[in-house]
């Protein structure tokens, strides 16, 4: 694997940045899966999460097709690979980013009109934007080969370029810092005035026997708008400062440690997504086992009627639907 001037990319490293692949392919899949299984749940942020994990979808098979090959030239399948995931990398910068946008907007503009106006400046920035600095970088040869010295194996800007730090800028770094800059900014303006409600209906909100419900509802949402930056910079953060080590010169930016947490760090936005979205999110996740569980059922009722068994009654199903769609409309 190893040739001269090239970072290692060690065998266990490889097996570790493809299982991280292969949750955040899970992770996205789930997450798409959700939004097209459950009609009720599509709401305007739900659309923009399922943008986001299709571009991390895309972006967790071309890295993972990276980490496999360890490409060692600038061959055809190295340069398709790195246009790949430099789009859907940094679509999933911009998709990342208008979530936040838009939440601030219907949140703390307090206007649903405005922020649903928004979807179309979305789609052409966070489209638009990766689509037409990929296609030049590509016309321009300069997408390539990388030595595994800003990578885990798969290919990016070329590390010959004269001018390769200036494309690997445009094609990711300059959006991944202002990431690091818009979204703590924005959530902490959302939890300030998410706080500031709160505090001044509770002033006039007299003590009923579901507040211990609400407030509930309300620290689980207060926990996910300080862990979403949160997650998202501790993920991204090993790329930056292999970025930065390879500005100075650095050999730190070998460490072996430090190129596993890279490769985790990049591959696993679909994974942490779908944790927080989809898991730790009570009426997805209620809505999409009982799902899984009528589909279940639904396969097992030829085979119930076979041996004589009868099936849950359609009055029960009703009633658990009507159930989980009452919690669904509570958490929105």
């Amino acid at each position: 694997m190893a040739a001269h001037n090239q970072t290692v990319v060690h065998l266990s490293e490889q097996v570790v940045v493809l299982f991280s692949c292969f949750l955040s392919l899970l992770g996205s899949s789930l997450i798409i899966f959700t939004y097209v299984s459950l009609a009720d749940l599509r709401t305007t942020p739900r659309k923009l999460l399922l943008f986001l994990s299709v571009a991390d979808w895309l972006s967790a098979v071309s890295y993972a097709f990276g980490v496999w090959r360890v490409f060692d030239s600038d061959s055809l399948d190295c340069i398709v690979q790195g246009a790949i995931s430099t789009f859907a990398n940094t679509s999933s910068f911009f998709w990342t980013v208008a979530i936040a946008v838009y939440l601030y907007v219907f949140i703390v503009r307090s206007s649903q009109r405005s922020a649903d106006s928004l979807m179309l400046f979305f789609h052409l920035v966070s489209w638009g934007v990766p689509l037409t600095i990929t296609v030049a970088a590509v016309c321009l040869n300069k997408i390539g080969y990388t030595a595994s010295e800003v990578s885990v194996g798969w290919c990016w800007i070329r590390i010959h370029t004269s001018d390769r730090v200036l494309w690997m800028l445009l094609t990711g770094k300059i959006w991944e810092f202002l990431a690091y800059l818009t979204l703590p900014v924005l959530y902490i303006l959302i939890k300030r005035h998410i706080h500031t409600a709160h505090a001044a209906l509770s002033e006039y909100r007299p003590l009923v026997s579901n507040r211990t419900a609400s407030y509930s509802f309300s620290s689980m949402a207060d926990m996910k708008l300080t862990l979403i930056p949160i997650i998202f910079i501790v993920l991204r953060i090993w790329s930056t400062i292999r970025f930065i080590l390879l500005l100075v010169g650095s050999p730190a930016r070998l460490n072996p440690v430090l190129v596993t947490l890279h490769g985790i760090g990049n591959t696993s936005q679909g994974a942490a997504n779908c944790i927080m979205f989809v898991l730790f999110t009570a009426p997805v996740r209620t809505r999409l086992f009982a799902l899984l569980c009528c589909c279940r059922a639904d396969s097992l009722e030829p085979q119930q009627a076979r041996d004589g068994k009868p099936g849950p009654t359609r009055g029960l199903n009703d009633q658990r639907e009507d159930d989980v769609t009452s919690v669904t409309h509570t958490d929105r």
